[in-house]
């Protein structure tokens, strides 16, 4: 597969190259991921973009919303083309007061992601992540019990490959003893570094890494040296922090959110940026 969006590709299994510039679709949803979008032709027309930009990897989940952005997905792009990839996550579900109360038991994580198939319209999806820990960081613990009910919808077709989200190197590591995982999403951007260790160590063993919440997420990244950085470069503080994560691992794949095409045609072409050595340095400093 050739493109030619910033970063190429990564090959997570040999039915599955994504670009590493991907999308996230939790932004198409209401205020706080939770609701209709006040625009939801405006939502149809960002996914038909993604799709024009050559972009393959589309992250999303039934929760967004919830339903509400996997309906808008199958609105918008189905019947899907050969080439693209729709990823999602289960292990939680949305509650009245729009909440995040975990889901993981094998009869909830067989409803998540029959779910999922019904709403985007699929006979089985491309990767499904196993959702644990907490709003951000990982929260010790087995996980054999919720990863083998996915084993287990894997073994029947309804899965393709399996992923892990908000997760430690232990955990990680049990998944591996009781099947493949292609890819880890995680809480990582230039300010929140905690996982730089892992980031290499899944280079290592050819597992993509995806960084949720790649811009700072509800709370946007804010850094003098960024700034700074980026006015030396007549660029966006979003671009130069994009493309310090396209340049950081060959292994990271992005899935920034947004609900604008003009905010995801900038997104593109801001990670396209080649940062010199000085200013990697320079940024590298933020988080330590």
């Amino acid at each position: 597969m050739t493109t030619s969006l910033p970063g190429g590709t990564f090959t997570l299994a040999d039915d599955l190259t994504l670009t590493r510039m991907g999308y996230g679709a939790m932004q198409l949803a209401g205020p706080h991921v939770f609701g209709p979008p006040a625009d939801r032709e405006a939502a149809v027309a960002v996914l038909r973009e993604v799709l024009a930009l050559g972009i393959n990897h589309i992250d999303t989940s039934d929760y967004y919303g919830p339903y509400v952005t996997n309906e808008i997905i199958k609105e918008a792009l189905h019947p899907y083309p050969e080439a693209l990839h729709l990823v999602t996550k289960v292990g939680a579900f949305r509650d009245a007061q729009g909440g995040w109360p975990p889901a993981r038991s094998p009869e909830q994580l067989r409803q998540g992601v029959e779910e999922n198939l019904d709403r985007l319209g699929l006979d089985a999806m491309d990767v499904v992540n196993l959702r644990l820990g907490g709003l951000d960081a990982p929260e010790p613990g087995s996980l054999e019990e919720p990863f083998t009910a996915l084993v287990e919808l894997q073994q029947e077709g309804l899965i393709k490959h399996l992923g892990l989200s908000t997760v430690n190197a232990e955990q990680i590591a049990e998944a591996q003893a009781i099947a493949p995982v292609v890819c880890v999403q995680n809480f990582y951007n230039l300010a929140h570094r905690e996982d730089d260790e892992l980031v290499d160590s899944l280079a290592e063993q050819g597992i993509a890494y995806v960084p949720y919440f790649p811009l700072g997420g509800f709370s946007p990244l804010q850094s003098d040296t960024l700034s700074a950085v980026a006015g030396r470069l007549d660029a966006t503080p979003m671009s130069v922090a994009l493309a310090w994560l396209l340049q950081r691992s060959p292994n990271i794949l992005l899935i920034p959110g947004t609900s604008s095409v003009a905010h995801l045609r900038e997104n593109v072409a801001g990670a396209a940026l080649e940062l010199p050595e000085e200013e990697l340095a320079e940024l590298d400093s933020i988080a330590g």
